[in-house]
């Protein structure tokens, strides 16, 4: 185990103004279903949950088989989860891959970028990373505006890089250094 899966696992629950990042459950099916079957959450990234049963396994297999980096984001005030939120530490060139999902009925109130904040939070001090990026389809511009919020600079675009749902689709490649990070903190106080 490196020690950036060492500081993932102690760093497994985290907690934001709103929300909590915690592992994700088996009790967390309903939740998830709830937006793993809506056609419009899943649009850029698989065909839509056709039962409960199919995020059950995704959560088997997915989420609880390999767990690190993996997170569940809840409404603190509920206990709901409302979306999933990934960190990929790549040891090599210390980087971090970020990937999100939002249940789009808590679309447009500020979760993600919140959860975003978070794990840049994590990355950079914490796990002492020099680098954070994350992909979106490129019809899919909310993810952009949610990166751009991250403080995330477009690096370009890779055409056809990404299947989705069958079809080979173009990717807008988003990073932030730990420097702009850091930087941009500065200012903010």
């Amino acid at each position: 185990m490196s020690n950036f899966n060492l500081l993932l696992v102690k760093n497994s629950q985290i907690e934001g103004e709103r929300i909590l990042l915690r592992p994700v459950s088996f009790n967390d099916a309903e939740d998830m279903f709830e937006y793993t079957s809506d056609e419009e959450t899943t649009r850029f990234l698989y065909s839509p949950h056709k039962d409960l049963e199919q995020t059950q396994s995704m959560i088997a297999n997915y989420f609880v088989k390999e767990p690190i980096g993996k997170y569940a984001i809840v409404l603190k005030d509920s206990n709901k989860m409302i979306g999933a939120i990934e960190f990929r530490v790549d040891d090599w060139n210390k980087s971090g891959d970020l990937g999100f999902t939002l249940n789009r009925k808590y679309w447009g109130n500020g979760y993600m970028t919140e959860a975003g904040k978070l794990i840049l939070e994590l990355a950079f001090k914490e796990l002492g990373l020099e680098r954070v990026h994350a992909a979106h389809d490129v019809i899919n511009g909310a993810s952009g505006k949610v990166l751009l919020r991250l403080g995330m600079q477009r690096e370009g675009t890779l055409r056809k890089s990404e299947m989705i749902k069958g079809v080979l689709a173009d990717s807008a490649y988003y990073s932030i250094l730990k420097e702009e990070y850091l930087n941009a903190g500065k200012k903010e106080q």
